[in-house]
C-alpha cells in the first residue's frame, strides 16, 4: 500500500509545482498542469526510468471525476438572465464558433494531413472548442465580466462548448438501444433536478456535512456511469446538468466555491497532468508542419466564422476582433476531446501530441494578442460612468 501513497504524493507534488508555475508565469492552471505532465513524462519516466502509473484504475478514476465535475461547473457558470436577454446573439456567435472550425478543421486534417476519417472528425471536435476557463479568467482580470459585452462572450462560449460536447458524445458513440435509454433517463433526471434541487437545498443545505456536494456528485457519477454503459462520454450529461441548474446551483456562490476547492485542489490536477503525460516530445519534433496546420487551421476557421458575425451584429472593430480572438482559445474541452480520442484508439500518440500542443497554443497566442492590442477599455469607462 505504501507504493500507492508514494505515487499519490508525487502526483500532488507535480500539482503543487504546476500551481506555482501558474502563479509565477500568470498562466491558466490547467495549462501549467499539462506542461508539467509533459515534462514529468520526459524527465521522470524517460530520463530516470520511473513510472507515474498513469493508467492505474484509481488515477483514471480521479482524473475522470475531475473532468466530470469541471464540466458541470462550466455549465453552472452560465448567467441565465443575460442569456435570456441576448440569447439570439450569443447562440449565433457560439454556433458559428463551433461549426466553422469543426467542419473546416476536419476537412483540413483529412485532406492536408491524410488522417483517417474518424481521426479527422476527432480533430475537428477537439479544435472546435473555446476555453471557458481562459476567457472567464480574462474577463475577471479586466472587469469585463460585469459588462453586457463580456457576458455575451461568456454565454457564446457555453454554446460553443455545448456543441463540442454533443458532437463528441454522438459522433463517437454507437447508436443502440442503450443510447435511447441513456437519452431518456438523462432528460428525465434533468427535469427532476430542475424541480427538486432548489427545494432540497433549501431544506437540507447549509450543513457542515456538505449535503449539497454529495447530492450533486450522486447524480453526476450516476449519469456518468449510465453514459459509459451506453458507450457515450460521461462529461455530456455533466455539462447539460450544469446548464440546467445554473439558475439555482450557479447562484449559490458558497457552494460553487466549495466545489471548486474539491475540483481544482484534488481532481483536475490528475486529469490535466495525465493529459500532458501522454504527450510525446519526439512526435512533435518529427512533424512541425502538421502542428502548424492544426494550429493555423483552428485560427483561420474561427476568424472566417466569427468575425463576420460580429460585424453583422454591428460590433465596433476592436470589439469584433477581441470577441473573435477569445472565441479562438481552447483548452479544457479540447484536451478532454483529444484524450478521449487517444484512450479510445481513435488517434495515435503522435496525433494526440500534435492536437494537445495545438490546443495549448490556442490557449496562449490569441489571449496574448487580444489583451495586448484589442481590449475595448472604453466599455469599462462607460460602465463606471453609468
Amino acid at each position: 500500500m505504501h507504493e500507492v501513497w508514494m505515487v499519490a504524493s508525487v502526483w500532488i507534488g507535480l500539482a503543487l509545482l504546476a500551481a506555482l508555475i501558474s502563479k509565477w508565469l500568470k498562466l491558466a492552471t490547467a495549462l501549467s498542469e499539462i506542461m508539467v505532465g509533459t515534462l514529468a513524462q520526459l524527465l521522470i519516466t524517460g530520463a530516470l526510468g520511473l513510472s507515474l502509473n498513469a493508467n492505474e484504475p484509481w488515477i483514471k478514476f480521479l482524473a475522470g471525476a475531475g473532468a466530470i465535475v469541471l464540466t458541470f461547473l462550466a455549465g453552472a457558470e452560465i448567467d441565465p438572465e443575460v442569456f435570456k436577454l441576448k440569447w439570439k446573439e450569443a447562440t449565433i456567435i457560439g454556433l458559428v464558433a463551433f461549426l466553422a472550425p469543426f467542419l473546416g478543421c476536419t476537412a483540413i486534417v483529412y485532406y492536408l494531413l491524410g488522417w483517417t476519417i474518424k481521426a479527422s472528425w476527432l480533430a475537428g471536435v477537439a479544435l472546435s472548442t473555446t476555453s471557458v476557463a481562459v476567457v472567464y479568467a480574462v474577463m475577471l482580470e479586466f472587469g469585463l465580466n460585469k459588462t453586457d459585452f463580456g457576458k455575451i462572450i461568456l454565454a457564446a462560449c457555453f454554446i460553443n462548448d455545448l456543441g463540442t460536447v454533443l458532437a463528441l458524445g454522438f459522433i463517437f458513440s454507437p447508436f443502440t438501444i442503450k443510447t435511447v435509454i441513456f437519452a431518456f433517463v438523462t432528460v428525465a433526471v434533468m427535469i427532476l433536478l430542475l424541480y427538486i434541487t432548489p427545494k432540497f437545498f433549501k431544506k437540507y443545505g447549509g450543513k457542515p456535512s456538505e449535503i449539497e456536494a454529495k447530492y450533486l456528485l450522486l447524480f453526476l457519477f450516476g449519469l456518468g456511469a449510465l453514459a459509459a454503459w451506453s458507450e457515450s462520454e460521461p462529461v455530456l450529461p455533466a455539462y447539460i446538468i450544469g446548464m440546467v441548474l445554473a439558475g439555482s446551483v450557479g447562484k449559490d456562490h458558497n457552494l460553487i466555491r466549495r466545489l471548486r476547492t474539491l475540483t481544482f485542489g484534488l481532481l483536475t490536477p490528475f486529469y490535466f497532468i495525465r493529459a500532458g503525460y501522454f504527450v510525446s516530445i519526439p512526435s512533435l519534433l518529427s512533424a512541425p508542419f502538421a502542428l502548424l496546420v492544426l494550429f493555423m487551421g483552428k485560427m483561420i476557421t474561427k476568424f472566417l466564422g466569427v468575425l463576420p458575425i460580429t460585424k453583422a451584429f454591428k460590433y465596433a472593430q476592436k470589439e469584433g476582433i477581441y470577441t473573435t480572438l477569445l472565441m479562438s482559445t481552447g483548452l479544457t474541452f479540447g484536451s478532454i476531446s483529444a484524450l478521449f480520442g487517444f484512450t479510445h484508439g481513435i488517434i495515435d500518440q503522435q496525433q494526440y501530441s500534435l492536437l494537445i500542443t495545438a490546443i495549448i497554443g490556442s490557449a496562449v497566442v490569441p489571449t496574448l494578442i487580444a489583451n495586448a492590442f484589442f481590449i475595448p477599455r472604453y466599455l469599462l469607462t462607460k460602465k463606471k460612468e453609468g
